[in-house]
This record gives structure tokens, C-alpha cells and sequence, in this order.
């Protein structure tokens, strides 16, 4: 398999954002991850994942939602990483970006969320319904995402491990809210990180079959 290794700064919301994307050929579909808590696009656990998506046929894109300085004001306050419309208003930028760009222009668009980066997923997905086929939420707090989840017509995966009882909890009441297919799957054994032996793995699978299954546009021809 050929594959495309990329760092860009991209435009977005007003904002120049640092992204890793990666295309393999005849990629199918593209995701795009929307960290939260403090995480951006070196995040192990999202790369894994990447990685593992990668594997699959699909590009992925890891964007720092928040410029060098915000994360130096952030890391002090730890203000931004909940401010859901800013991180919001740049994966929709992001995501429009996709679209428009050459290397990912025609492949279907999935939105990889995790913790508070899921409620800016969904939002995103809300507000970009025709551009936005799937999501996946990674131990998120879709709760996050206030009034819009109803107006979330894409399917949506929600994974949560299952010694994580509160966030167990936020994503059930969430799923009775969001408007469109929805599956939540709880990883036994699992915490918040799924730092346990195997969780990321499954994680990673789940993600991945939502996804292909989801995602299901023309092959891009590279």
C-alpha cells in the first residue's frame, strides 16, 4: 500500500492549524479527529488509532484544534479545552477544508471525537450534514453538544469503556437525544484512557467497522 505522509498548517476559523494527514491510496473515505482534554495531533492513543484506520483504506487527518499559544493559555487555565463553540467552529473549518482540498477532495468525511472533542464533533456534524457521513465518539461527553444533538442525523458510534460509569451515563441520556442511527459499545474492562491491555485495540476495531461500514463513497483514485 502507498501511502501519503503530510504536515500542513492549515487555515481555519481565523486561525493557522497544524495537521499530520495521511492518504493511502485508493482511500475510500477520510476522518478527522477532534481531540479534547488538553490533547492534539501527538496524542498516542489517536494516532493508534489513525494508524490502525490507515490500515483499513482510510486517510486521516490529526489537527491541533488550538494554536501554539492557546495551548501555552490553556495548559495554565485549562479554559479552552471546554469551550465547545471555539473547537467547534474549527472542526467545521477543518472539515470544509477536506472537502475543498485536492488530497482529500471527493472521499467521504467520518469525524473521529474524544472526550470533550466528540461534543465538537457532533456540533460539527450538525452543522455540516451533507459533509459529514459518520462520527465516532471515544470516551466523549456528547452532553457537551447542548441542544444540537437532536439535529446529529448521521450514524454515530459511541465508545466507552465500562469503568467509566458517569461518562457511561452521560452517553446513554445522550443517545435518547441524537437524531440519527446510534450505538453505543462499552469496552470491558476499560477506564476513561483505555490504557488497559487490548482496550485501544478494540477501540481502534470498532472504530473501524463503524467507519467502513459508514463511509462508503467512491475510492479516490491516486
Amino acid at each position: 500500500m502507498t501511502v501519503v505522509h503530510q504536515s500542513m498548517q492549515i487555515p481555519a476559523a481565523g486561525v493557522v492549524l497544524e495537521a499530520d494527514i495521511v492518504v493511502p491510496d485508493s482511500a475510500y473515505g477520510v476522518v478527522l479527529f477532534a481531540h479534547g482534554s488538553g490533547s492534539g495531533r501527538f496524542s498516542e492513543r489517536n494516532r493508534y488509532v489513525a494508524g490502525e484506520l490507515n490500515s483499513a483504506g482510510l486517510a486521516t487527518v490529526l489537527a491541533d484544534l488550538l494554536t501554539v499559544e492557546e495551548e501555552r493559555v490553556d495548559a495554565r487555565t485549562a479554559e479552552l479545552r471546554f469551550d465547545i463553540s471555539l473547537l467547534t467552529a474549527r472542526v467545521v473549518a477543518l472539515t470544509d477544508w477536506l472537502v475543498e482540498s485536492e488530497a482529500t477532495a471527493g472521499l467521504s468525511v467520518g469525524l473521529f471525537g474524544a472526550s470533550t472533542g466528540a461534543a465538537a464533533a457532533l456540533a460539527a456534524a450538525a452543522a455540516r450534514p451533507t459533509s459529514v457521513q459518520a462520527v465516532v465518539s471515544r470516551g466523549g461527553r456528547p452532553d457537551l453538544a447542548g441542544d444540537v444533538l437532536h439535529l446529529v442525523r448521521q450514524p454515530t458510534l459511541l465508545i466507552v469503556g465500562e469503568r467509566d460509569p458517569v461518562v457511561i451515563e452521560l452517553n446513554r441520556a445522550a443517545m435518547q437525544r441524537l437524531g440519527g442511527e446510534t450505538r453505543l459499545e462499552i469496552v470491558p474492562g476499560a477506564t476513561h484512557l483505555f490504557s488497559e491491555p487490548g482496550a485501544l485495540e478494540q477501540v481502534a476495531r470498532l472504530a473501524r467497522d463503524w467507519l467502513r461500514q459508514h463511509l462508503n463513497g467512491s475510492a479516490k483514485v491516486t
